[in-house]
């Protein structure tokens, strides 16, 4: 027998590619249910080969749930995941909603898998910022291998990770630019298209923005608190795809050549770097895929012990529902997840 998968946001970027996940992967679910908001309730929603009527969150018992796949946003999360944990179900929630909880585990199962354990104590589990995902991916067994003291990333993010409002202001402003038309700014603090903007997610006190202050935060929680980090978040004018520049320094010295066998061997990596024209990956190939993708390996002679990489990764799969899938394998695989009608 299998379980009983909810998804919610099933609406939504994130919910949608959820379905696409679970049916690709065959994930062993007898029934899933897509619920989103009243406003969306009967719409349609595609899992593999059939078609899903969307069911209203508020009205939806969980009692007889096992799973519930979150992707509706931090404030839905923050009054929902606690209710469903408490019915039994197993919340894993890509909001940022629980991310700092010392209560709930924050994990990619490339990383840490491992604190997953500690799911239990409130039945939910917290997916990292897609930016974070695929950077720990890379830097993981990199640290494993010479100890990484400091960070400092450049990302390059779509405009998916800011949801459909956002791509719809990309293809919308872009079309007006070639017809001469009003290029309206709505979802984005300034124009997207054909520009670029070093601004994702509120200011804080120190001049950074809560998207950088999320890359420390997480970065630290899951791989490694002793770790120096920074970051400059930017929007890019690409649908789907997040990219970063990456700068290292490690406790001991670690060549080019050492640190490409190590990440081609690494799960969840590929290695794709030839020091030629193309030989590297941009946001346009990894988008579909589900590798966190890494080129440009070179040595950083103006530090000790440095080297720089540029990463790149598919936000809206590695970055959040393919993450959030492979949590619920871990729990499963790891036989952690009772299902609700047993246990009843």
């Amino acid at each position: 027998m299998g379980y009983k998968v909810a998804v919610v946001g099933a609406t939504g970027n994130v919910g949608r590619e959820i379905l696409d996940i679970l049916a690709e992967r065959a994930f062993p679910a007898d029934e899933v249910v897509a619920l989103a908001s009243r406003r969306s309730q009967g719409q349609d929603v595609s899992f593999g080969d059939k078609i899903l009527k969307v069911k209203a969150l508020d009205t939806y018992d969980f009692s007889d749930t096992d799973l519930c796949l979150m992707s509706a946003g931090g404030e839905t999360s923050k009054e929902w995941s606690p209710r469903i944990g408490a019915q039994g179900c197993v919340v894993i929630d890509n909001s940022s909603a629980f991310r700092y909880d010392p209560d709930v585990p924050l994990i990619v199962p490339e990383v840490n898998a491992d604190a997953v354990v500690g799911f239990s104590k409130k039945n939910i589990i917290a997916n990292p910022n897609c930016s974070t995902a695929q950077l720990v991916v890379a830097l993981k067994p990199l640290h494993e291998a010479a100890t990484i003291r400091r960070v400092v990333v450049a990302t390059y993010q779509s405009v998916s990770g800011a949801g459909k409002d956002a791509m719809d202001e990309l293809f919308n402003q872009t079309r007006s630019v070639f017809t001469a038309g009003e290029v309206k700014v709505e979802k984005f603090t300034k124009r997207i298209a054909f520009n670029v903007i070093p601004h994702i997610d509120v200011f804080m006190e120190d001049g950074s923005t809560k998207e950088e202050w999320k890359m420390v935060a997480e970065t630290k929680k899951m791989l490694d608190p002793k770790i120096k980090l920074t970051a400059t978040a930017v929007r890019v004018p690409v649908f789907i795809g997040h990219a970063e520049a990456v700068n290292v320094e490690f406790e001991r010295p670690i060549s080019p050549e050492e640190a490409t066998a190590i990440l081609r061997s690494a799960p969840g990596v590929m290695v794709v770097d030839k020091r030629e024209n193309g030989g590297y990956i941009t946001p346009h190939e990894a988008a579909g895929e589900d590798a966190t993708y890494v080129s440009r390996i070179r040595a950083d002679s103006t530090i000790d012990n440095g080297l720089s990489f540029w990463c790149v990764s598919d936000n809206l799969r590695k970055g959040a529902a393919l993450n959030a899938v492979q949590i619920a394998e871990v729990l499963i695989n790891r036989k952690l997840l009772t299902k609700a009608k047993q246990a009843a």
